[in-house]
């Protein structure tokens, strides 16, 4: 079973690297796919999205209608059997967040999943 992870991102070089590794950190690596929609950053994040090309399966760089109109144009290039969404402020909890939904999946008659979210301070995320 393979799940892709779309991230919709538009001027948030502050926060796409780390969004960035916490996908490629992931377990079950092999079994995701990860594509990037940029609606066209001018504040650098384009540059971090490239730098980290070779983590990303896909990213999509053009204009958009805002952030659901991104996330459809993520959701049509996904190829996996499930598809989520992790923001490009946004964090996995641990590296064993796309193993634990890929099992949901596989040992349940599933439509959806979610987890449950932890608000952190942008500052220091430790708080």
């Amino acid at each position: 079973m393979k799940i892709s992870v779309v991230s919709a991102v538009y001027n948030r070089q502050a926060t796409i690297e780390d969004a960035i590794k916490s996908v490629t950190a992931q377990s079950s690596r092999e079994h995701l796919e990860y594509i990037t929609v940029d609606g066209l950053s001018n504040d650098g994040t384009a540059d971090l999205i490239k730098d980290n090309a070779a983590n990303i399966d896909i990213s999509i760089r053009e204009k958009d209608s805002g952030i659901y109109d991104a996330l459809n144009k993520g959701i049509a290039a996904a190829t996996g059997d499930i598809v989520g969404f992790l923001h490009a402020d946004d964090l996995f909890a641990d590296y064993q967040a796309v193993e634990r939904i890929i099992t949901k999946f596989e040992k349940g008659d599933f439509d959806a999943v979610y987890g449950d979210l932890t608000y952190v301070d942008f500052d220091d995320p430790s708080k």
